[in-house]
């Protein structure tokens, strides 16, 4: 009796601990993903502090250097068009953190979509390596959908790239805006089975497609998805921003 009471104790333990740990992945998207809605680069900074500490005192966990990663992300992000330098040692330390994360795991999907999103933001800042570094981005982003065909973060990816190397009105633009539209269905079909799960890329997408309407001059379905970003980010300054621009005659 007192080794099955243990054993009991042992498993509530691991249950225990596991939640804990599932709980701190989930905290930690969601306060990425507020700061970055929100534009709080200091927050961002101090977040990837926080987690490039944790990452040293365990190097081996993957989902500490995942989070870190995709804060380096949207640090690159925030800082690309104040300060470049800034956004470029960001993105380039997102790409090294996915780098060990895919030496332990060459099959993680969710792995290549960040390191392909990385790497196509730092394209735009480093001109000389631009057509390499966009190269690689669309090696990781085929290998992730060839694994993964309806990972709606690498439906998202792959089409905001077409979107940007497409010219309007072009056959292979309204194809780059179909697949972001199936991104967006995608997300609506997603659910998340662990707070630990990569959970980012619902606002993003409904807000690019949005943008996208918009410049079509579909000012009412772009205000539908604007709305749709804002319902699932409320406090995301560039959604608000947009939303505010259409209200204008």
């Amino acid at each position: 009796m007192r080794r099955r009471a243990r054993r009991v104790a042992g498993w509530a333990l691991l249950i225990m601990t596991g939640t804990a740990a599932a709980q701190e992945g989930g905290d930690l998207q969601a306060q990425i993903l507020y700061a970055y809605h929100t534009e709080d680069a200091n927050g961002l900074t101090s977040l990837a502090e926080h987690l490039a500490a944790q990452v040293a005192s365990n190097p081996d966990d993957r989902s500490l250097r995942y989070h870190l990663a995709h804060a380096d992300y949207r640090r690159g992000l925030l800082a690309a068009a104040a300060a470049p330098r800034d956004a470029e040692h960001a993105l380039a330390d997102c790409v090294d953190q996915l780098k060990a994360v895919l030496a332990q795991d060459v099959k993680s999907a969710e792995a290549m979509i960040l390191q392909a999103a990385c790497l196509e933001s730092l394209a735009d800042l480093r001109k000389v390596e631009g057509v390499l570094l966009r190269a690689r981005a669309d090696d990781r982003i085929k290998a992730a959908l060839a694994l993964e065909p309806r990972n709606p973060r690498g439906l998202f990816v792959a089409s905001s790239r077409d979107l940007e190397r497409t010219k309007p009105g072009t056959a292979e633009h309204r194809r780059a805006a179909a697949e972001l539209e199936l991104a967006a269905q995608a997300f609506d079909a997603s659910s998340s089975t662990s707070p630990d799960a990569p959970g980012w890329g619902h606002a993003d997408t409904y807000l690019a497609l949005g943008a996208e309407l918009e410049a079509r001059g579909d000012r009412v379905g772009a205000r539908n998805w604007i709305e749709k970003a804002l319902i699932a980010a409320p406090d995301y300054k560039a959604a608000q921003r947009r939303l505010a621009s259409l209200a204008r005659p």
